[in-house]
Parts: structure tokens; C-alpha cells; sequence
């Protein structure tokens, strides 16, 4: 595993946005019978998740949260120096979604702005390179480096209609996290690593230029349709998953402690990637934190992929990063395989808050 460490950066705020329509299998089970709702609900720890309209996209949320954090820390949209965006459902082949936020969000055009193709790990692999790039950049004197990080993904709509693991767990979000130059910051403590061996048990298989939705010359026969159909939605081995997971996770964990220099006892919230209760409930065991320093966050709003850590910091921790300052270790794993963890100081900053966007919120275009 990579270790890298990150000086001077420090966390100016959070918030995330999740779409204002709700979906519970436990109020309209089917294709699932209200039982297995119920067993699926206690299993996973997801009891609603939330969907998107289909005129907007995983970046839609994003710039709501990012407006609504922009409005409340009092940052000018042109003081930003970078911007990420880190999701696995960008508005197009190309350009990067990032240039039309930076256009939208009305940053300056000396704003750095790029996708990372990331999801499970994203959050962790887009702070670590934001604040390793405000670490090194030169600002005028007297104005600190300042950077945003966007996590959002779509997952609902990669889903198959008769696929019935997948259904219950996966929801929308998007989020947005500042960062700031500050000399008087703690250090950030970053572990990461990557096994393409497993790149085949999550995956959209049609849709990219290996296996391309784009009509060919002549029609396509009615059984490759229906190929692609399958292709183009989300394959998930979940017994692979949850090999891998407790395979790679505690010894992240561990190798990220030692080099922070610190242990379990003096982390005062661990926040991993929201993947299932079921699988965070065993990597809380095999890491030994603690039930009240540990958070799982699912039930409203489901496995958000690249989004989740924010979502549930956002969600859970609110009240107290704002009254407190706290040593936290944020974990994010799945896709790829890819895996990184990220131990440092929070707080006190701005109440972090969840913002719902409605139906009627008009979709962003270049």
C-alpha cells in the first residue's frame, strides 16, 4: 500500500444532498415479499433510499451541496483554487463534468478542474488529492489555497429490474467538501492501494469503448439488445465483495494507525464507506472500534457509493463537529478493487447538513 502524508490542509466544511423522493421495499415490497423486506431491511440496515428524478444527474446534487456549503462557510465561488469531482456516472463521454460545474458554480477560470473515476474509495482518493495539491500551489499573499471535492454517484439507475440483491441496497447522493491551505493545520495520514484482480466482480460491463452502446452501422440483432441491457447495469458478486472487504479492510485499518502514529483508543469516530450493516458490523469486530465511535448510517438513505462517508459525517456527526474538534478515520473500499484510508483532525466547522433536492430543481447544463 501507498502511505503519503498531507500538511497544512484542513477540513472548512461539509454538506451533502439527497434526492427529496423516497423508495422503502418495506412500504411497496415487491418484487420482494413483505418478509423478505423485512429480513433484507434488518440485514443490510437500509429501510428507504433515496431516487433521483431521471432529468438530473449525480452532479446536480453535487452543486447543491456545494452552493448550500458555499453560502454557509461565506467562500466566493472565485476564491477556489481546485476543484474535483469524483463520480462513476459523469453528465458525458466528454468534456469532464468538472468544467461544466466550474462554469455553473461561477469559479474562476484559473480553477483546476477534473474527474476522478472513482467510487467506492472516491471521498478518500479525491481529499487526498485536492489537499495534496493545495499543499503545493501559490496563491497570492494573504489568500489561502482553497479547494472542493465533490462525491456524488446515480447507482439506482444502473440497477436491473429483476436483480433482487441489488435492488434494496443502493441510493442517490451527492456532496461537497471544502478544504483549506492552513499552516496551523494537523497533518492528513493517507493509506491507499489497488488490486485490479477483482475488477470484474463490481462492474458495468457495456457502455464504454471496450463494450460500446453506440449503434453500430448495421441494427443489432434482438439478442444482443437484450445483452446490452443486462451488460449496461450493475453486476455485483456479493460473496466476492465481502471476501475481499475483510481481506483488505482490517489490515488498511491497522497499517493507517501506525502511520498516523496513533491507535483505536484516540480515533473518536471511525466512518467507513457505507456498503451493507451486515459487512460493517464485522469490520467494526475485526478493527475493534467500539458501537458509539463507530458510525453506520445507512437506513435512510442506502449504500450512495463515492458519496457515503460525507453523506453520513454529514448526517451523524453534525451537531458534534461543530461544538468539537475530532481525530477521525475516514475508510473507503469496493470498485477496483481499490482501497484508502485517511486519519485526521475535524472541526469545529460550520453544522454539516443534509439538503434535499426536489423534482422541480432544474437540471445543469453547459
Amino acid at each position: 500500500m501507498v502511505k503519503a502524508v498531507v500538511d497544512g490542509v484542513r477540513f472548512a466544511g461539509f454538506q451533502a444532498a439527497v434526492p427529496a423522493d423516497r423508495h422503502s421495499f418495506l412500504d411497496d415490497p415487491a418484487p420482494f415479499t413483505r418478509e423478505e423486506a423485512e429480513k433484507l431491511a434488518a440485514s443490510t440496515g437500509v429501510r428507504g433510499r433515496r431516487v433521483l428524478p431521471p432529468h438530473l444527474c449525480a452532479s446536480d446534487l453535487c452543486v447543491a451541496a456545494a452552493e448550500g456549503l458555499l453560502a454557509q462557510i461565506g467562500w466566493e465561488p472565485g476564491s477556489i483554487d481546485v476543484l474535483v469531482f469524483v463520480s462513476q456516472d459523469a453528465d458525458y463521454n466528454l468534456p469532464a463534468t468538472a468544467c461544466v460545474i466550474q462554469q455553473h458554480l461561477g469559479l474562476s477560470t484559473s480553477c483546476a478542474a477534473f474527474d476522478v473515476n472513482l467510487g467506492c474509495s472516491g471521498f478518500v482518493y479525491g481529499t487526498w488529492i485536492a489537499a495534496r495539491l493545495l499543499s503545493g500551489i501559490v496563491t497570492e499573499p494573504g489568500r489561502p489555497g482553497r479547494a472542493l471535492v465533490l462525491c456524488g454517484d446515480t447507482s439506482t439507475r444502473h440497477l436491473r429490474p429483476d436483480d433482487r440483491s441489488t435492488l434494496p441496497l443502493f441510493g442517490d447522493a451527492g456532496s461537497a467538501t471544502a478544504l483549506e491551505r492552513d499552516e496551523t493545520a494537523g497533518r492528513l495520514f493517507v493509506v491507499a492501494g489497488t488490486d485490479g484482480a477483482g475488477a470484474s466482480h463490481i462492474r458495468i460491463k457495456a457502455g464504454g469503448r471496450r463494450d460500446s452502446l453506440v449503434p453500430p452501422t448495421a441494427p443489432r440483432s434482438p439478442e444482443e439488445e437484450e445483452r446490452l441491457f443486462r451488460d449496461a447495469r450493475l453486476h455485483l458478486n456479493g460473496a466476492e465483495v465481502f471476501g475481499f472487504t475483510l481481506k483488505a479492510v482490517p489490515p488498511l485499518v491497522r497499517q493507517t494507525l501506525d502511520h498516523a502514529g496513533t491507535t483505536v483508543d484516540a480515533i473518536d469516530w471511525c466512518v467507513m464507506h457505507q456498503a451493507n450493516k451486515f459487512m460493517l458490523d464485522h469490520l467494526r469486530k475485526k478493527t475493534g472500534f467500539p458501537e458509539g465511535r463507530f458510525v453506520v448510517d445507512m437506513e435512510e438513505f442506502g449504500n450512495t457509493s463515492s458519496a457515503s462517508i460525507p453523506l453520513a459525517i454529514s448526517h451523524r456527526l453534525s451537531t458534534d463537529l461543530a461544538e468539537h474538534r475530532r481525530r477521525v478515520l475516514l475508510a473507503g473500499f469496493g470498485v477496483g478493487w481499490s482501497w484508502g484510508a485517511l486519519v485526521g483532525d475535524i472541526g469545529p466547522l460550520p453544522p454539516p447538513a443534509v439538503v434535499e433536492v426536489g423534482s422541480d430543481r432544474k437540471p445543469m447544463l453547459p
